[in-house]
């Protein structure tokens, strides 16, 4: 699949625009450069956050009954069900925040039926066990790409302006530490952490069978990022990394969560590096690899609240930091307007 996907270009006068509000030069930091990165994707300064959504993608993956989470698989559909019925953390934050949610089924082994804020985009009932044989085949990798973009290309036609990015998957956790390890070089130690809440002997044993997939893959350190994904990934993972590339084509701005929805992003941006540029990394995750992400990115997260949880509450917890950069860059008064004298 191609995707086009520019970098972002330089706004003549956007930096004066923000420099010339009334306040002191640089005063309300982070903020500053998030309205400069709002303004420089749409290209303007009077920025629209247009009809905001957050995207759960859901998948199951074959290697969670090996042992590699502290929850059996059953919990992916059983959290579902708890997106649908609007108990699970992100649904009391998308609320409290105005911001529809919508859950996907990329690969759940379960079968919802029709459901309102539920798209049946399944390619299969989850992956294969990547333990013993590929996770997924070219063609379901391909066709969850394609199904994620096209996800997104409707949001865009109905309007929506930005995205923000969840997932749910037992198992995941895993996927991405072997996508982190393979796209970034972190060792793979780094990149494992304790998921869903391993202890000491189940974090052990979660790193021996990464360990093992990778040794029965031996895929090149020069392999690229689609063979990577089809190896180890998650229908759910895949379907993230299209739907992250189609939004950054429509240059809304992508609202990333965690360590699962940022090795999604690895994957994207080895296919179309200029997708960073369209990124708000929203928080920095309790789980360890999320760093190395994070580093390979060259990304600086808005929070750091040692968070772990997934489903896309971090960048829910962020919007309201993006709206409000917005808002300054396009409602408050520059020193001219409000006849404030500047500093001499």
């Amino acid at each position: 699949m191609h995707f086009f996907i520019p970098p972002t270009a330089e706004l003549p006068g956007l930096q004066a625009a923000i420099d010339g509000k009334t306040k002191p030069l640089g005063a309300l930091g982070e903020l500053e450069r998030l309205a400069r990165q709002i303004g420089q994707v749409q290209q303007t300064v009077q920025p629209q956050l247009g009809r905001p959504c957050v995207l759960v993608f859901a998948g199951d993956h074959g290697a969670a009954r090996a042992g590699v989470s502290a929850f059996p698989q059953e919990v992916t559909w059983q959290m579902v069900e708890n997106f649908l019925a609007g108990g699970a953390a992100i649904n009391v934050f998308a609320r409290h925040n105005d911001l529809q949610l919508l859950v996907v089924d990329a690969g759940v082994a379960h079968d919802f039926g029709v459901r309102p804020n539920l798209l049946d985009a399944k390619i299969a009932f989850g992956t294969r066990n990547y333990l013993e044989e590929a996770a997924m085949s070219a063609d379901q990798r391909d066709a969850a790409l394609a199904r994620g973009a096209a996800i997104v290309r409707s949001l865009a036609e109905a309007g929506c302006r930005v995205v923000a990015f969840g997932e749910m998957g037992i198992g995941n956790s895993a996927s991405a530490a072997l996508l982190t390890h393979l796209l970034t070089g972190s060792p793979l130690a780094d990149c494992v952490g304790r998921g869903t809440g391993l202890d000491d002997a189940g974090l052990a044993r979660k790193r021996e069978l990464l360990a093992r997939a990778l040794q029965r893959a031996r895929l090149s350190s020069t392999a690229d990022a689609a063979s990577v994904l089809a190896e180890f990934g998650g229908l759910e993972i895949a379907m993230l990394s299209g739907a992250m590339l189609a939004a950054a084509e429509q240059r809304m701005l992508l609202l990333i969560d965690g360590f699962i929805v940022t090795a999604a992003l690895l994957v994207a941006a080895r296919m179309a590096p200029a997708i960073v540029d369209y990124c708000i990394f929203s928080h920095r995750s309790a789980e360890p690899g999320h760093l190395a992400q994070l580093r390979a990115l060259r990304a600086e997260p808005l929070l750091d609240l040692g968070l772990r949880l997934g489903e896309g509450t971090g960048a829910a917890l962020a919007w309201p930091l993006v709206r409000a950069a917005a808002a300054f860059l396009s409602e408050m008064a520059s020193f001219a307007a409000a006849g404030v004298s500047e500093r001499q």
